[in-house]
């Protein structure tokens, strides 16, 4: 019998902009192979069409939003779960707090829905406060309308289930482990300290810039990432390359090859994520192999146990720990083989997509066609 499932709150697919497009590039295709009619909604101009790895099989619609940093997420959730309830799928896959607004849309037709919930919005210091008593309160939709939450922390589990008195499924992210790549051009293998990071406050960005002038001295300092739209981040990452020959700024990369490439080979990951649950950056590096010294948080810790180095939030802490891992090819190579292990045991794709295949046939199990009007 087939099973029709909407995919709402990306940004598309194929899409590369964040950890939920990294998903659904992963899941949408698995579960056609199982047998499911996949829907994935997404935002206009942020697919891939012409993306040669993209599956046909996966159905895609675009709907209208605002492309703002306030207005986006939730606009576009409006248009496509107005859109999904009309077409009445068997069952909706919702990422995003912010989308709990919208639920009364699909519970009126009777459709199950399963909500990945994400991290903590509301304390990220992107937002101003409007923005998080937003999130706050499509949170507070969320714990009371969505059939099944999803977690992809068990800390981020503890969080709802203290503050919504809500309990779900625990389903991180998966990593690719990719064949041996050559280094990147210039870059040799060990040499390096890498971050690769969306520049926002919360991911450590200014304190890292800290420790890159420090480290510059003596090694090579690889940035990947930045705004998306200019600003104070890009800008001093821009100052910090011109400063320095050791300081390589390359922006955003949407290359997976590029990317695996340089976690392999590099010397030391950096990894500054501090808000958020199972972040899908820190568990690909995992994969590729990276030696990784990662900012001391519960999420972080729950990740990678004895397969990282943990450090304080400050640039002279950064810059030593760093440089420790950097001057010790033995413990590059122990931490190597400790984050490529605890992956390969605990965050694959295999896993994950199985996961929410289970999670999706529950609810539509459980939820009584009878709601519907």
């Amino acid at each position: 019998m087939s099973k029709s499932v909407a995919i709402l709150g990306t940004r598309g697919y194929p899409s590369y902009y964040g950890g939920f497009e990294t998903l659904v590039r992963v899941l949408a295709p698995y579960l056609v192979d199982r047998g499911w009619d996949v829907t994935v909604y997404g935002h206009a101009g942020s697919t891939r069409v012409d993306d040669p790895h993209a599956d046909p099989r996966v159905r895609t619609h675009v709907t209208s939003g605002w492309e703002s940093k306030s207005l986006s997420t939730l606009s576009y959730g409006l248009t496509s779960t107005a859109h999904a309830a009309r077409e009445r799928p068997d069952v909706a896959l919702i990422m995003n707090v912010a989308n709990g607004y919208w639920l009364p849309l699909l519970k009126a037709r009777g459709i199950p829905t399963a909500l990945n919930v994400d991290g903590i919005e509301w304390e990220r210091a992107k937002w101003g406060r409007l923005a998080k008593n937003t999130f706050r309160g499509g949170a507070r939709m969320t714990a009371l309308l969505a059939d099944r939450l999803i977690f992809d922390s068990s800390a981020i589990a503890g969080r709802w289930s203290a503050e919504f008195n809500r309990d779900g499924d625990f389903i991180p992210y998966g990593g690719t482990t990719p064949a041996t790549l050559a280094p990147v051009e210039g870059l040799a293998t060990g040499s390096y300290a890498l971050m690769i990071a969306r520049f926002v406050p919360e991911n450590t960005v200014a304190e890292f810039f800290e420790a890159a002038e420090r480290l510059s001295d003596k090694w090579d300092v690889v940035i990947v990432g930045s705004t998306g739209h200019g600003g104070e981040f890009d800008s001093a990452a821009r100052r910090l390359a011109d400063s320095s020959p050791r300081i390589h700024w390359l922006g955003h990369i949407s290359d997976d090859n590029k990317l695996f490439a340089l976690w392999q080979h590099a010397g030391v990951y950096f990894h500054g994520h501090s808000v958020g649950g199972t972040n899908p950056a820190l568990v690909q590096a995992m994969a590729c192999g990276a030696p990784i010294v990662a900012r001391d948080t519960v999420y972080n810790r729950e990740v990678l146990g004895e397969a990282g180095t943990f450090v304080d939030p400050d640039g002279a802490a950064i810059a030593k720990a760093l440089d420790q891992t950097l001057s010790d090819p033995q413990r590059q190579t122990d931490l190597r083989n400790r984050a490529y292990r605890r992956q390969k045991a605990n965050y694959t794709w295999e896993q994950v997509c199985n996961s929410y295949e289970r999670s999706l046939l529950d609810i539509a199990r459980e939820v009584s066609p009878q709601q519907s009007v």
